[in-house]
């Protein structure tokens, strides 16, 4: 797929062949709809809460036929409604309205229904300067007087959209973007998540500040940001036209008379300043800017013109009011005004993102099979694999080269920490002829660095298989929602019993991880496994799964939710050989399986119909190759706990350097996901040594450089 000539119906255009019968509702109604939605919702979240505000009551303030002021319950209907529920009811208006436009048009310049405005890494920023700022105590100085937490939320906004757009150079309408986005987010995520561990008590509440609220203290926020959102949008709509035509292809456009870099440049930055402006609002609010772009656009197949985004636009930002008022209400309504305080709003609002993406997989048409998909070639542009003996021997030098790295990786991990040994003292180690400091020491250092080694292995094997048969670039082992399930499992586990030793966390792990594969794979299965939908779905599932974790993290205490986090961030403190036994039977018989379906791999990288004319069942391959996946993924985040980054990075670096054949792919990549994990536990414990921090969290830090690299190389 060429990276400027996507079939534009797949974000601009209803698909073809709709039915005559589908558009019965015009534009103007479903404005009218979505208007009085908002009404009744807005309606009933005023009276909802711990105060009781009635219907009757609410009605009578708001035409102002209520007895004298003077009344204390007047005064209280006043206090409660202007100070607590009214600017509540704001920041849901301002932010559904901001990330719904927003969304939008980011799916529309990316030419894919899987971005949203945290593909700019705006919510990963704004996290990353308000924890930074809590830990320095910069609230208290006079910059932050001067900007305060909302203005640290901003500028940490802005600033990471800045970084991703200059690592996506002047490609603002392709794929790059989201390359770009995810990375940075990543590696901003890891930070942020670092700071939390190393300080739980200065950033005691940033955990449920992600999650987002709509609770506000106050108008000045809401205030403050709506005339930005407010702008932002009227000039979105104003922009309709030409994202219409830049839908048509960037030659088209430009025929056409449009600016495709300038409008691209203006449009982006329009959506900086919205998810900007709602991420310092209420925090981030996940998934709302996937899911309501997502529902009008499945919309449009039934209404007229509203693939036009001067209705797109507008309609979007409504949708995602009505999205978030409903989230909040019905959270409201099933666990109780008080209980409710505890728990951000944006939960809910991604498990109804997560319930609307796998809904939404269910009513893909099967001509549009592929587009969701980033295609694979996006950082491999211009490189090829090397035929015949060439290729092989350019590999095999590669290949030793990576052996003897990541031996040395693995020898500098045993010798340096927080005790610096020697080589000689390895050597009487091995011999059993050390002492016994040096005997305790690498007792602790051997089993994390071969732990980290086999995690990375199994991570970046899991990461070729599933970005082959997913042709999605972005695809990691988090897709299949095999990460997800785990970590549910393991933060339950950490909740329900602290003292838990490795053995239950393991199988909790285990268990949860085999739910979630099967969970995906049942949804999955009706539809042959097609690539589409199985994107759809395990994004949806790990979705869903993130909003658990982070519920159980914020109702629990602060030193559980230190100890889950950390857990979650991958860590390989306190492991033995012992513990490895089960990721080292997986990888033995697994990997050989992966590598006698290269073939087969590169057959599915393509397309969906070359496999099916060259005999091979795509269906029983993708299930197969997704199997090894899923028991890969699970035995790794089981043994270490939850590594990102590994399963995204090392398949694009191998491809990089020996072309897109899986049979060369498939060993450089995970000695390259060995070596990064190696590496990242190495610094991890002896950087801040005595401190550590986990090696999940450095692997992105570690290994964003690097795929930083790769882009600016590709442009």
């Amino acid at each position: 797929m060429a990276l400027h000539s996507p079939p534009a119906p797949a974000v601009t255009a209803a698909p073809a062949g709709t039915p005559p019968r589908g558009a019965r509702w015009g534009p103007a109604a479903v404005v009218v709809a979505l208007v009085a939605a908002i009404v009744v919702l807005g309606s009933v979240q005023l009276v909802q809460g711990t105060a009781a505000v009635g219907l009757t009551q609410l009605w009578s303030w708001l035409l102002g036929l209520s007895a004298d002021s003077a009344d204390p319950t007047v005064a209280r209907t006043t206090a409660v409604l202007v100070d607590s529920r009214l600017p509540r009811l704001a920041a849901g208006l301002l932010v559904g309205l901001a990330l719904g436009a927003a969304g939008a048009v980011l799916q529309s310049l990316s030419r894919n229904p899987l971005a949203s405005p945290d593909t700019l890494a705006v919510s990963a920023g704004a996290t990353l300067a308000v924890a930074i700022g809590g830990v320095v105590g910069l609230q208290g100085s006079v910059v932050g007087s001067l900007l305060g937490t909302a203005g640290l939320a901003f500028a940490g906004g802005l600033g990471a959209a800045l970084l991703v757009l200059a690592l996506t150079g002047s490609r603002w309408g392709t794929v790059r973007l989201v390359l770009a986005g995810t990375a940075t987010a990543l590696v901003l995520v890891s930070l942020a998540t670092s700071v939390m561990i190393l300080f739980p008590e200065e950033t005691q509440g940033l955990r449920a500040w992600t999650a987002g609220s709509l609770g506000q203290k106050g108008t000045t926020a809401v205030t403050t940001f709506a005339p930005v959102v407010v702008v932002g949008v009227v000039l979105l709509i104003a922009h309709g036209r030409k994202l219409d035509l830049l839908g048509l292809g960037d030659d088209q456009a430009r025929a056409l008379g449009v600016p495709v870099r300038r409008t691209q440049l203006v449009v982006l930055l329009l959506a900086v300043g919205l998810t900007a402006a709602a991420v310092t609002v209420t925090g981030p609010i996940g998934f709302l800017g996937l899911v309501a772009p997502a529902l009008v656009r499945l919309a449009a197949t039934r209404v007229p013109g509203l693939h036009r985004h001067h209705l797109l636009i507008p309609v979007s930002g409504l949708t995602g009011v009505v999205v978030v008022l409903a989230a909040d209400v019905v959270l409201r309504a099933a666990i109780g005004a008080q209980a409710a305080v505890e728990v951000p709003t944006g939960i809910i609002t991604s498990v109804i993102g997560a319930v609307v993406l796998v809904a939404s997989a269910y009513r893909l048409r099967s001509s549009i099979s592929g587009r969701v998909a980033v295609p694979l070639e996006v950082l491999t542009a211009g490189r090829t694999s090397v035929p015949g003996r060439a290729g092989r021997i350019r590999t095999g030098i590669l290949v030793a080269l990576l052996v003897a790295l990541a031996l040395g990786v693995c020898l500098a991990g045993a010798l340096i920490g927080d005790s610096l040994l020697l080589t000689g003292d390895l050597t009487n180690y091995l011999a059993g002829t050390a002492g016994p400091r040096v005997s305790f020491v690498l007792d602790n250092r051997l089993p994390r660095v071969c732990a980290a080694l086999l995690a990375g292995v199994a991570l970046a094997a899991a990461g070729c298989a599933i970005q082959a048969v997913s042709r999605n670039a972005l695809a990691e082992p988090a897709l299949i929602g095999v990460s997800g399930g785990a970590s549910v499992a393991a933060v339950l586990v950490v909740t329900l019993a602290p003292g838990a030793g490795f053995w239950l966390l393991a199988g909790g792990a285990g268990i949860g991880a085999i739910l979630a594969a099967g969970l995906v794979f049942g949804l999955a299965a009706r539809t042959g496994f097609a690539s589409d939908r199985l994107v759809l779905i395990g994004i949806g599932v790990s979705a869903g799964t993130t909003a658990v974790v982070t519920l159980l993290i914020v109702l629990t205490d602060p030193w559980n939710a230190a100890k889950a986090l950390t857990w979650l961030s991958g860590s390989t403190y306190g492991r033995t050989f012992a513990h490895l036994v089960p990721l080292v039977l997986g990888a033995a018989v697994v990997v050989p399986l992966l590598m006698a379906r290269a073939r087969t791999m590169d057959l599915l990288s393509v397309d969906e119909d070359t496999p099916r004319v060259l005999g091979v069942r795509p269906p029983s391959q993708r299930l197969l190759l997704l199997g090894g996946a899923v028991v890969l993924t699970g035995l790794a985040v089981a043994a270490i706990g939850v590594v990102a980054f590994v399963g995204l990075v090392a398949p694009h670096a191998a491809r990089t350097l020996v072309g897109r054949r899986h049979i060369r792919v498939l060993p450089v990549a995970m000695l390259l996901g060995g070596i990064l994990v190696v590496l990242a536990d190495l610094l991890g414990r002896s950087v801040i040594a005595p401190a550590q921090l986990p090696a999940g969290l450095l692997t992105a830090i570690v290994g964003a450089p690097y795929f930083f690299w790769l882009m600016h190389r590709s442009r």
